[in-house]
């Protein structure tokens, strides 16, 4: 159960990553030709490291970073148009995916213990 938890964090963390570089790179950026909005990813790879190797402690700060992505996509989602809204539930439902998968991970390595 650990292993796939860690699996489902890892692969939800990396598409997000790679969703937001590709969102605002050339998918649908704010302004046409790509936005300074990439560097969104930039904190997405602090915890890439310690989710790697299954840190309990990156599991559960990540937790809570993960939360500003669901935001971001919840709203653009809603308020967004076209590909930008789909993509929008897509970071939505990734983020949430990391979050449920961080947060039971991080409880069942304490439970273990």
């Amino acid at each position: 159960m650990k292993i796939s938890l860690h699996y489902i964090a890892i692969t939800s963390l990396i598409a997000l990553i790679l969703l937001s570089l590709a969102w605002e790179g050339w998918l649908a950026p704010v302004r046409p030709g790509g936005t300074l909005l990439v560097i969104k990813a930039l904190p997405l790879l602090l915890p890439l490291f310690g989710i790697l190797r299954g840190k309990v402690y990156t599991f559960q700060w990540a937790s809570m970073l993960i939360l500003l992505y669901f935001t971001e996509g919840v709203v653009r989602a809603w308020s967004d148009h076209g590909l930008s809204a789909i993509l929008g539930m897509i970071e939505a439902g990734l983020s949430l995916a990391f979050f449920l998968s961080a947060i039971f991970y991080a409880r069942l390595f304490k439970t273990a213990r």
